[in-house]
């Protein structure tokens, strides 16, 4: 008997919806989980997702993408690739997995809640199978890496990144839990499908997917193209979400998530794809830069998106563009002078020919960031490599916990942002998570940052002794500062 068309059946077998007798409707979805906003159950059941796909679909055409990945990968695994590698490419590889494997496994949990706790079947559906792509993207990206540890010990922290107190692996937490772990299902699928996954994954997945295949990686580029095909997917499920939101009144607050969501994670994605693409790559390997990514994937696609859909660009879209422009570069200069704290090997690639390629790219480069570089090569060749690393504890963002980039002042005055709560001082890196944290000020203050503990005198942050206790194997956080600021502090 021929097999009936998918469209002949899908509805009917994905509208599972029932009126329940034995339990309240808002037991059976608690709001806080389910749907804060208050929308009828008949509006969700409008979810139509814009990607429609049935099981038996899906397990065939994700074992075919698992085959083309893992085939590369052992046909590689012969060519001794990875132990002839450009150090800095190796660095940006160590970096991706240490930030992205266990959170994949994170994401796991927000799907499920949408598969849980989501009042429109056709969006319970569609999250079953983003929680099974999330699984899939965690378990292939701790095995990819797991060959590499007899060449490099410091591809374990594919698996223990999360697990521990570094600086970096803190703000990512900060941000993902924020987007993904803490909210019910409906704001975190607005955060993570649509501003996430929407938004800002084809920068990560396509962008170092390209940079990879010029490296001659072909096992890492078809890795995240087999990862990205399936967040096109899942992604989706947040457009729906967001027509329904708007159509009954709830535009302001999906504009909200939309807003706190993107800069979190354009922030973070800025110091995890920005710094490998403009700093890392080999120049004659290098796709475009980090800007012209930015331009096509956010400034013209997702832009066009949010305004398709009847929402807006964030307020801050003026100071977002600016960033794209800075904020990699001040982290690039921070991670290199903390490199001695971190889980990969930072490298500077700031010879003549890569300047001028920044410089290019980025017109001013070489007169702001590039002094601070300037300041750290004089230094090294007149035999002080001393001073070509940081130490002590810098400024941290106390919202999204990213370093605070300085303009126009020592590190210490790049407090500008400040708040009194409940007799704490608070420090923002910019007037965004000034805002951020004073729309939910109860949920923030209880991230308690590390430099809250150093400015309040509960540790000294230049003792060594202290730095080991209180940060876990050495680990502190890097100054975002702009070039005219680190090249004063090594002045």
């Amino acid at each position: 008997m021929a097999l009936l068309e998918r469209s002949s059946w899908y509805d009917i077998a994905r509208d599972t919806n029932w009126t329940p007798r034995y339990v309240d409707i808002d037991e059976l979805f608690p709001p806080d989980q389910s749907d804060p906003y208050g929308i009828p159950i008949e509006e969700w059941e409008s979810f139509d997702e814009p990607y429609k796909v049935s099981y038996r679909e899906y397990v065939s055409v994700q074992r075919e993408k698992d085959a083309g990945a893992y085939s590369v990968k052992a046909a590689l695994a012969r060519s001794r690739y990875y132990e002839d590698a450009d150090p800095a490419y190796l660095s940006m590889l160590k970096l991706h997995y240490g930030a992205i494997a266990l959170s994949e496994y994170a994401a796991c949990q927000s799907d499920a809640r949408m598969t849980r706790f989501s009042k429109a079947p056709g969006m319970r559906n569609m999250a079953t199978f983003g929680m099974l792509d999330e699984m899939r993207h965690g378990q292939i990206q701790l095995y990819f890496p797991h060959q590499l540890v007899t060449l490099d010990r410091q591809f374990d922290w594919a698996h223990q990144a999360h697990h521990s107190k570094n600086w970096a692996a803190i703000a990512g937490r900060h941000a993902l839990d924020d987007v993904m772990m803490t909210r019910d299902a409906v704001t975190t699928s607005v955060m993570l499908n649509f501003a996430f996954e929407t938004g800002l994954t084809n920068i990560q997945m396509i962008g170092l997917s390209a940079d990879a295949a010029n490296m001659g990686d072909f096992t890492f580029s078809n890795l995240i193209t087999s990862i990205q095909s399936d967040e096109a997917r899942h992604a989706q499920i947040g457009t729906p979400v967001l027509k329904i939101l708007i159509k009954n009144g709830r535009k302001a607050e999906a504009q909200q998530a939309v807003d706190i969501a993107f800069w979190r994670i354009h922030r973070l994605f800025a110091i995890l794809t920005g710094i490998p693409m403009d700093y890392w790559i080999p120049l004659d390997k290098r796709d475009r830069s980090f800007k012209e990514y930015m331009t096509e994937f956010v400034g013209e696609q997702f832009e066009r998106q949010l305004l398709d859909l009847g929402l807006e660009r964030p307020w801050y879209w003026d100071i977002f563009l600016e960033d794209v422009e800075t904020h990699h570069h001040c982290q690039a200069a921070a991670t290199w002078a903390w490199r001695n704290t971190l889980w990969w090997n930072p490298t500077g690639n700031v010879g003549p020919r890569e300047r001028a390629w920044l410089e290019h790219k980025y017109p001013g480069w070489n007169d702001t960031f590039g002094q601070y570089w300037d300041v750290i090569i004089e230094n090294i060749r007149a035999g002080h490599p001393e001073k070509s690393q940081a130490i002590g504890m810098p400024a941290i963002c106390n919202m999204c916990q990213i370093p605070i980039s300085n303009k126009g002042g020592t590190v210490w005055k790049a407090r500008a942002h400040q708040l009194d709560h409940e007799g704490r001082l608070y420090s923002f890196c910019s007037s965004v998570c000034k805002w951020i944290f004073e729309l939910e000020p109860d949920r923030y203050k209880t991230f308690n940052s590390i430099a809250d503990r150093m400015y309040n005198g509960e540790i000294s942050p230049n003792t060594p002794e202290n730095i080991l206790k209180y940060m876990g194997a050495g680990v502190i956080s890097p100054v975002g500062t702009d070039a005219h600021d680190l090249a004063w502090a090594y002045a």
